[in-house]
């Protein structure tokens, strides 16, 4: 039993190693951040409140 959960975690790492190295994720997840700085420099309040926010709903949640 340990074995086989041992092999299926093994399996799960060298699929998330192969998902990381893929070269179409890295250029999504660079353009996200790119649109993602874009957005908070032009609405920066907008940005400030959201992410307090957020911080406040997650520290209720956790609490």
């Amino acid at each position: 039993m340990i074995d086989d959960l041992s092999n299926e975690l093994e399996g799960y790492i060298e699929e998330g190693k192969t998902i990381l190295q893929d070269a179409e994720l890295k250029e999504k997840l660079d353009e996200f951040v790119t649109e993602s700085e874009l957005l908070i420099r032009k609405h920066p309040l907008k940005s400030v409140a959201v992410g307090a926010l957020v911080g406040y709903l997650f520290a209720r949640i956790i609490k």
